[in-house]
């Protein structure tokens, strides 16, 4: 694989690093209701073969996924690879409930409008536009648009990249309250001893939630030498594993908890604490305890390394309807069928220590990124996979994708605005 490959291997891996714009688009900017709204369809799902691009994106093909890491430098292959990374690399099942919990479905969709450019554009202009693979909107338990593109189906497992993170922290507060973890004050090195005397292992987990270590990382996408591109490497292609892969990190510029530095490592370390502290690996706790209470209905896969521990950082693989039920677990505070799957005053926690970011626009808590006044949230991962949850609404969407840059980020949160503008 050439170095240019690699580096781009390495932004699909973690969040994206340009600021999080929650509230950038206001929703006054957005007129939601239709003047002359084109004719409502079924609420799903619905399928396409093509997609904005689609033969660069190997449709003629059939949508390869090639071997490897080759999807990093062929295009060709994004869509396949994207859609069977567990295929491609070593994998453990979070295996479902045999009896999913199903979701409703409204009897037709919403006609959606929003402005972006100075244009008046409809769902079907966005997925024109947008190199989307799956797009998930929700109501309640309702399902309202659900579509897939390029060929991708319901039965797709969709990777997420770094939304996987914010599933680890989620497990976190479900070991916390368990006590598996006694306090988010606990340094790492309480429970990973192979962390001992090791700046990471001094940080308390709380700072590693919050993405304020203290430890110097470098998430520079683009440099080869950068700390992300050694951590990728190490974590997914050398046999010694996370473990040695995070002790590799190991300056600490600021103390812990002093400021927000996204840093990729901070997960990895993360799911060493959280695989130690429930003696289970990340995959099945994550079955049994979200799993399983959430009712999927399709097991989902982790990507692990070569130690057989979880590439924590991102590669969690699942249909879009599951992702579309953690989203609306979250909604409801934790909640899901009259159930407690995540405890409530942990999400609590998580907005209330949420740090300030580069943007004013924006917070990070536990491993989620915040609006500014915490009310709305998002699951997100580089190349446009998102899980948006507004609690007061009762409101997710679901997208997953092959590219997210600033462009396409800016149209997403343009159509996403619109839709709470609509439904409140």
């Amino acid at each position: 694989m050439t170095g240019r490959g690699f580096t781009r291997l390495l932004c699909v891996a973690c969040a994206a690093a340009f600021p999080f714009m929650l509230d950038a688009l206001t929703l006054n900017s957005h007129q939601a209701f239709a003047q002359a709204a084109p004719a409502s369809q079924g609420a799903g799902p619905r399928f396409r073969a093509d997609g904005p691009n689609a033969d660069e994106f190997g449709r003629k093909e059939g949508y390869p996924s090639c071997k490897g890491m080759a999807y990093a430098d062929e295009t060709r292959c994004l869509v396949g690879a994207l859609s069977r990374y567990d295929r491609l690399f070593p994998a453990r099942t979070i295996t479902a409930p045999k009896q999913p919990i199903p979701l409703a479905r409204a009897a037709s969709e919403p006609v959606i409008w929003y402005g972006f450019a100075g244009l008046k554009l409809t769902l079907d202009d966005y997925l024109n536009r947008q190199p989307v693979t799956g797009l998930l909107i929700a109501k309640d338990n309702t399902i309202l648009v659900e579509r897939y593109q390029y060929g991708r189906t319901d039965t797709d497992r969709l990777t997420s990249y770094s939304m996987a993170k914010s599933v680890v922290a989620l497990l976190i507060g479900i070991a916390l309250k368990e006590g598996a973890i006694g306090s988010v004050d606990d340094l790492a090195e309480a429970y990973v001893p192979g962390l001992k005397d090791t700046e990471y292992g001094r940080t308390p987990i709380k700072a590693l939630l919050l993405m304020a270590s203290g430890v110097a990382f470098s998430e520079d996408y683009a440099s080869r030498s950068s700390d992300i591109n050694k951590l990728a490497r190490l974590t997914l292609e050398d046999p010694a594993g996370s473990l040695a892969a995070v002790k590799q990190f190991n300056t600490r510029r600021s103390p812990p908890g002093a400021r927000f530095s996204y840093a990729s490592a901070e997960t990895v370390v993360l799911g060493l604490v959280l695989a130690a502290a429930t003696k289970r690996t990340v995959s099945d706790y994550a079955a049994e305890k979200l799993w399983q209470p959430l009712g999927a209905e399709a097991d989902a896969t982790w990507i692990i390394d070569a130690t057989g521990q979880e590439v924590t950082f991102g590669y969690v693989n699942a249909v879009l309807r599951d992702w579309a039920r953690l989203g609306l677990m979250l909604a409801n505070r934790g909640n899901w069928q009259g159930k407690t799957v995540v405890p409530e005053d942990w999400l609590t926690a998580s907005a209330a220590d949420a740090l300030p970011t580069d943007s004013p626009l924006a917070k990070y808590g536990y491993q989620i990124w915040y609006s500014a006044d915490t009310r709305r949230f998002a699951l997100r991962g580089l190349r446009g996979q998102f899980v948006f949850v507004d609690p007061d609404l009762k409101l997710v969407l679901v997208q997953t994708a092959l590219s997210g840059g600033q462009p396409e980020t800016a149209e997403l949160f343009a159509l996403w605005n619109a839709l709470r503008a609509q439904v409140q």
